[in-house]
């Protein structure tokens, strides 16, 4: 039995651990079910991002007959699309690989290690032990208990990168970030989308003005539906029978090429039997930590999306820093999770950060409302951007930004303005409101916003 010093399950972020731990001249073990680099290289942030861009290229020509300019798409190269995507992907990928083996110190198991003891996990026929287990083992594509699915042939974000033809027509199940890319993406290629949501709203937990204008705009390319559940799929023909029923209980019907399953994510602690080293995990299957990330198991802790919070990349990462820190210095900062960040590179984009208005009253906070239409910048109105729309949010008392939500173009870049202030000095908007912002530049629809305050 080999022992470590340190054990990382996960090369996403658990790299960063790993990478710091071998520096610090720990030995140390990495396992990795999937491949080298975890989730958001490799089926996630990246390539999505690398298929969404040539996705919004094609929907700013179609909105430049708006401008008085009349252009023709004369074709989409959707194999070019998807090969340019996966070679990216491998072009970054593997110099990791090619690496990881010659990294004194490191011993690297592209196994799925399962536990079979305390701090003792068996990887192959091999059987590893550790001080210290960083479980960052990442989530996989959560697919509902749908009648015929497993007899199917179904699209997730794993293996929507392996496709090299273009379906005619697709069922997206789901209303998140991942379902609302994805219509986006292959709608724009041309394909037929139905987008099928059990909410009844897009990205649920943002605001309902943001959703509303969402959907309405979407709706102008694919058809989409909310407060549905898909409950069957059948196979008819060279294609697939949807099946499913809304709220009120009316039944319908899609008649689709393929199913793209994006209804949630799956934590990966059941695979790797954390029972079996004590660590404890909640009802959905993630594991439980505390504030410093340590589990029901002492000297094992857990981050990233096995826990089920806030499941992006740059959160993932942000943990990472701070389970560093304690782990090698005995003390860190906690994580203030209301001040989160995220963006759904939709057409158009949304972007938000901190608490949404139902948020802020469920906590009992007097707060004050600011608004504004991009349209009504010079910008805006330069560039006929109807869909535009900035929310923000401030604590009544002392001006404090508790959160924002900005849809429309750039929303994901304009935001960061009030991220940072967010994180920044005594959080307040006096930076945003009391800084000079170019005329007339887009930014502009920020500032604005927090000068255009009301009561609730």
């Amino acid at each position: 039995m080999k022992h470590f010093d340190v054990l990382v399950v996960g090369s996403g972020s658990g790299m960063m651990i790993a990478d710091a731990a071998v520096k610090n001249g720990k030995t140390v073990a990495l396992v990795e079910m999937g491949k080298l680099g975890g989730t958001c290289l490799n089926v996630g942030c990246i390539p999505s991002k690398m298929v969404i861009y040539p996705a919004d290229m094609v929907n700013q020509i179609k909105h430049a007959e708006q401008l008085g300019i009349k252009v023709t798409i004369d074709e989409i190269d959707f194999p070019f699309i998807m090969r340019r995507t996966k070679e990216f992907v491998e072009h970054d990928r593997h110099p990791m690989e090619d690496a990881i083996n010659h990294v004194e110190g490191l011993s690297f198991y592209p196994v799925q290690g399962e536990f079979i003891d305390d701090y003792t996990m068996k990887v192959d026929d091999e059987v590893i032990k550790a001080d210290t287990i960083f479980l960052v083992s990442g989530a996989r594509p959560l697919v509902p208990p749908i009648k015929g699915i497993k007899d199917v042939d179904y699209i997730t974000n794993d293996n929507v990168w392996e496709m090299t033809e273009r379906p005619e027509s697709m069922a997206i199940v789901g209303g998140g970030l991942i379902a609302v890319e994805m219509a986006h993406f292959f709608s724009s290629m041309g394909v037929n989308v139905s987008l099928l949501s059990r909410s009844p709203r897009l990205i649920k937990n943002g605001e309902p003005e943001v959703s509303e204008i969402l959907i309405t705009s979407m709706r102008q390319r694919m058809h989409i539906e909310t407060n549905i559940e898909v409950k069957e799929v059948q196979r008819k023909g060279e294609g697939l029978l949807v099946k499913a029923r809304t709220k009120d209980g009316k039944e319908k019907e899609y008649e689709v090429e393929t199913i793209f399953i994006a209804a949630g994510r799956k934590s990966n602690a059941d695979l790797l039997k954390v029972e079996k080293t004590g660590v404890d995990v909640d009802k959905r299957g993630y594991i439980i930590v505390d504030e410093e990330y340590k589990t029901s198991k002492e000297n094992i802790i857990a981050f990233g999306d096995a826990i089920g919070r806030d499941m992006y990349k740059h959160v993932a990462n942000a943990e990472a820093r701070i389970v560093w820190q304690n782990y090698s210095h005995g003390h860190s900062h906690p994580m203030n999770y209301d001040l989160v960040p995220y963006a759904a590179f939709s057409w158009p984009q949304v972007a938000a950060v901190g608490l949404t208005e139902a948020e802020v009253e469920a906590q009992g906070i007097s707060y004050l409302i600011g608004e504004y239409n991009y349209s009504d910048t010079a910008k805006g109105a330069a560039m006929a951007e109807e869909d535009g729309y900035v929310k923000v949010i401030l604590a009544s008392e002392d001006y404090k930004v508790l959160g924002a939500s900005i849809i429309g173009p750039f929303a994901p870049i304009l935001i960061q303005e009030i991220i940072t202030v967010m994180n920044a000095g005594d959080g307040t908007v006096h930076p945003i409101t009391d800084a000079m912002h170019i005329h007339p530049a887009l930014s502009e629809v920020v500032q604005r916003a927090f000068f255009n305050l009301r009561e609730p």
